[in-house]
């Protein structure tokens, strides 16, 4: 997988398409991210002990790595990353 921790990436389908972030985290098991401010999900929380309100918490769900683009840091641009880590643009 070319996208690691900390790249910034934009989203290019789904329903936050055209969406830039930073990538929190990178399961490789399931070639999926995790991006920052985007693909928010509703999770509804028991109250337990430690939060004893409960409710409806707001978090990032996990993306597909092929539904984001890796963007330059330098440029800003958009580039294409092939397998050899070669940047084309």
């Amino acid at each position: 997988m070319n996208i690691k921790t900390g790249d910034k990436v934009r989203v290019i389908a789904g329903k936050d398409k055209g969406k830039e972030g930073t990538v929190t985290k990178v399961i490789l098991k399931t070639d999926r991210v995790i991006v920052e401010g985007v693909n928010k999900a509703k999770k509804h929380q028991k109250p337990t002990q430690a939060e004893p309100k409960g409710g409806i918490v707001e978090k990032e769900a996990a993306l597909h790595v092929s539904n984001v683009k890796l963007l330059d840091a330098s440029s800003q641009k958009n580039h294409r990353v092939n397998k050899n880590d070669e940047v084309k643009k």
